[in-house]
């Protein structure tokens, strides 16, 4: 059972609309979002690319870009090394893009998700040595890769680290040892010495950052790679990352210049899912653009998502945007049989008293098993594992709750592992088949999980009636777009509704459609998209029902029509 609780913080709503022309109710949902004090919310509101901080202000950035002006200048080869998903072939493409046009000899690795694994390793560094490398950057990884860089920097490499991931430390006694590489410059918002003061950023956004800061020591025109905000925003919604802050900006920024991008790739990707390039949002890259660049490193390589990015005409484009799009496809139908094998497999064995789910899916593709993981999660609300078979020993993909900080509890069992990073709420590990009873073991031991902290909260804005969900709140809320992590949509809810004619859609039969009805007789259109069969069996079976919705606008034929659409419902007396 889900716990639904109304946000109620306190301000002086309007007086704050009053000053920001905006409504109260607006003024509320700022709050909300715990955006406090007028310089906070008019950066909320209005900032722009100008407010963004300095990269110099990152702990190692001036060593970073002296070394890289350095290595341009004299002509030495460089080589990028990302990662396989949306970040790290994001990444990879904002410091080729941005290296090459400032006259460097760079070109590109990254590593294949099955025969490499995530990150750095030594298979790398020896085909960038054959190749007559003189200097590795790495993006969106490395920081975890301590070892392997002391072995790059043994055979004559430079090395240069940037990454956004959590550096790995060991406990000593309650006091955190971090292990930072020892690469000629790490550039982390996340190291402990780095007074950076926004510590969100993704692996794409610290790329950026490297290429920006690079451009005004080199004395060149920074507004030239403005494009390539662009692919920090994909990034920072494809990687999940907090949408407040800096990210705020970058989003924002990146989905206007997106709408009209000239990126031959991008372009032919929106237009073969059929996303509306003017209408597009967060929502279209987090589930229909970002998992298509993704689909390449899963299911393939990612070195084709980065080609999309690189392509130079409209048929090279639109033939691997076709290719990304129907890889995608064959991913979801490899999803759905993998989340119905977990599910059977808690179900049917002791897994399904365990705090943190550890389910071994010998079968699965690996590179699934992030996706799978997120969705057990979402439908039992406990930390998830989904381990799978490699071709050396057992690799696995993490997805978290909000009260469980997946990362550290893993530092404190790490000999179990031959690979592991992440963050608080995913990870991804590598350890043998032998150790998998264990590891499920130990992390059950470990995990001190309450009740509470294994019931799903619904956070909830403010109840609002029927009379207020006008066309024109519907437009003032756009105002706090982007949503998404850390800035999620308005919420609102209304009890004692009255269901009036509800009737199932759709030729998957997932729509719910219905009018409800408030005691003073207002009524209103309703939708809702879920397990719709359960939904119906509640509303038969209850006399008022109690709704949390999203207020939308639903355009049909040219005719607009305000309605609600129904997110979580119960009984209204429940």
């Amino acid at each position: 059972m889900e716990k639904w609780f109304v946000t109620m913080k306190k301000a002086d709503f309007r007086a704050i609309g009053e000053k920001y022309r905006i409504s109260p109710i607006l003024a509320r949902l700022i709050r909300n979002r715990d955006v406090i004090g007028d310089k906070a919310v008019d950066f909320y509101l209005n900032g722009t690319i100008a407010d963004l901080y300095d990269g110099m202000l990152m702990k190692d950035m001036d060593r970073a870009v002296e070394i890289l002006t350095e290595k341009i200048c004299g002509g030495e080869a460089i080589r990028v090394i990302g990662d396989y998903d949306i970040d790290g072939v994001n990444a990879t493409y904002i410091l080729q893009e941005g290296l090459s046009r400032l006259g460097a000899d760079v070109d590109t690795d990254i590593p294949d998700r099955i025969k490499d694994g995530y990150g750095l390793n030594r298979q790398l560094i020896d085909r960038a040595i054959e190749d007559g490398i003189d200097t590795i950057i790495t993006c969106d990884n490395g920081i975890a890769a301590a070892e392997e860089i002391t072995y790059g920097k043994s055979q004559g490499l430079t090395i240069i680290v940037t990454d956004h991931h959590e550096v790995p430390f060991l406990d000593a006694g309650g006091e955190k040892e971090y292990l930072l590489p020892q690469a000629d410059a790490v550039v982390d918002p996340h190291r402990p010495d780095c007074e950076y003061p926004f510590k969100g950023l993704c692996g794409a956004a610290v790329a950026y950052k490297v290429v920006e800061a690079l451009y005004e020591v080199m004395q060149r025109d920074v507004d030239d790679i403005d494009y390539l905000m662009e692919n920090v925003a994909i990034a920072t919604v494809g990687d999940v990352m907090d949408l407040c802050g800096e990210n705020r900006v970058f989003v924002r920024q990146g989905l206007e210049m997106l709408k009209r991008t000239r990126n031959e790739g991008l372009k032919a990707l929106i237009e073969c899912t059929q996303v509306p390039a003017e209408r597009l949002n967060a929502y279209h890259i987090g589930f229909v653009i970002g998992p298509c660049i993704n689909a390449g490193g899963r299911l393939d390589t990612a070195k084709r998502a980065l080609e999309l990015l690189c392509a130079k005409n409209r048929r090279e484009a639109v033939m691997l945007a076709e290719d990304l799009k129907a890889l995608n496809d064959s991913r979801k139908e490899m999803t759905e049989k993998g989340v119905a094998q977990a599910v059977e497999q808690i179900e049917t064995t002791s897994l399904k008293d365990d705090k943190v789910l550890v389910v071994y899916l010998q079968d699965c593709h690996e590179s699934i098993a992030g996706i799978i993981a997120g969705r057990i999660r979402e439908r039992y609300y406990r930390p998830v594992f989904i381990l799978t078979r490699a071709e050396d020993g057992v690799k696995g993909s993490g997805r978290s709750v909000e009260a469980y900080n997946m990362f550290e509890e893993m530092c404190k069992c790490r000999t179990l592992f031959t690979k592991f990073g992440g963050h608080k709420l995913a990870a991804g590990l590598s350890l043998e088949e032998e150790n998998v009873m264990k590891f499920r073991q130990i992390m059950n031991e470990l995990a001190d999980l309450t009740e509470d902290d294994l019931t799903e909260k619904v956070s909830i804005d403010m109840q609002l009636p029927l009379p207020y969900v006008t066309e024109e709140l519907i437009e003032e809320i756009e105002l706090l777009e982007p949503f998404g992590k850390g800035n999620p949509k308005p919420l609102f809810v209304e009890k004692n509704l009255k269901v009036i004619q509800p009737r199932i859609f759709g030729k998957n039969r997932n729509v719910l459609k219905f009018q409800v009805e408030d005691k003073s007789g207002n009524r209103m259109e309703a939708v809702y998209f879920g397990d719709v069969e359960k939904c119906l069996k509640t509303i038969q079976e209850s006399r008022e029902m109690a709704f949390t919705y999203h207020p939308s606008v639903n355009e049909y034929m040219g005719r607009k029509t305000v309605q609600i659409t129904v997110v979580n419902y119960r009984e209204s007396s429940a």
